[in-house]
């Protein structure tokens, strides 16, 4: 789960000076996810600010079943501001509300009713993409909450060119909780599988969520083996964004409770095999951590950086 960084701390970063020199930039695309207090464009110069090359954000309330109404000055300012920092991608992550494997008839509808205003509004932004937790089947079994996931985001998406507008649906792994879909790779592959040809589509994958769903993600040889696992289910070319927390609870232990990065029960060392590895240069890295202290997301940022190996 995410923790959105305060309002006033987030303000707080838009009363510093700009920065006379442009953040170090490193071989990998750092960011986390980013406050749109005051204006959705106001998320662009904060990333900036916090030494972010990308950034993710919500484009409305994560809680509330209340559409945002972006206007056109802000969406063209924030692809302004991102073109100006060289923020990319764009990530956008859906409300917390949206159940699209719900077997509740009318939830189900608003569900996807909702899903659908994320999808304009990410293509109104420009944004790359925009992350979906599967869902929860509770009332049902998992291979009919799979069913229901893909035939809800078909729906959502009728009639929307997500691919003229350069957006791809991210499914994002879960921390394996009794009901929940995409607490394994297999699951989240074959979401993936039943879209595929009907909207563009690939994976987010959440270290915390691997970790505590069950994954080794801490020793050397459990990283390697989780990397050729998921490149044989998933494909390690169809995952463009990682989300990179650390973890507050043990392997297997399913409760999904971020950490600062490094300071958690996965560690720094397995942040910086990920964030070196050859196979994921493609990839965004994006911190979800909690500001349990005032400059908490500045930190988080910066230890990733310092992580990723200078260029050779």
């Amino acid at each position: 789960m995410i923790v959105p960084s305060s309002i006033a701390r987030e303000q707080d970063i838009l009363k510093l000076p700009v920065p006379k020199r442009p953040p170090r930039r490193t071989s990998r695309r750092i960011g986390i996810h980013t406050s749109i207090a005051g204006g959705i464009q106001n998320a662009a110069e904060r990333a900036y600010r916090l030494g972010c090359s990308t950034l993710q954000i919500f484009s409305s309330s994560p809680r509330q079943w209340a559409p945002y109404d972006l206007s056109r000055p802000q969406c063209a300012e924030m692809r302004r501001l991102r073109e100006r920092y060289d923020l990319k991608p764009l990530v956008i992550h859906t409300n917390y509300l949206i159940n699209l494997a719900s077997t509740n008839e009318l939830f189900l509808k608003k569900s996807v009713e909702a899903f659908r205003g994320e999808v304009e509004r990410a293509l109104d932004l420009c944004a790359d993409y925009l992350v979906l937790h599967p869902g929860s089947f509770r009332g049902a079994n998992r291979e009919e909450g799979l069913l229901r996931t893909s035939a809800a985001i078909a729906a959502a998406t009728q009639g929307l060119d997500l691919a003229k507008g350069g957006l791809t649906i991210l499914i994002e792994n879960t921390a394996g909780a009794e009901y929940s879909l995409g607490g394994s790779f297999e699951q989240v592959a074959e979401v993936l599988q039943r879209l595929r040809g009907l909207v563009p589509i690939a994976a987010c994958i959440d270290t915390c969520h691997t970790h505590v769903s069950g994954y080794d993600i801490v020793s050397e040889k459990g990283m390697r083996e989780i990397l050729v696992q998921l490149d044989a289910t998933i494909g390690l070319k169809n995952v463009p964004v990682w989300h990179c927390n650390d973890a507050k609870a043990a392997r297997g232990s399913r409760l999904d409770r971020h950490q600062h990065v490094g300071k958690g029960s996965i560690g720094p060392e397995s942040f910086r095999r990920l964030l070196n590895d050859p196979r994921l240069a493609h990839a965004a890295f994006i911190a979800e951590t909690p500001i349990d202290e005032p400059g908490d997301d500045r930190r988080n940022v910066a230890t990733l950086k310092k992580l990723v190996a200078p260029a050779s």
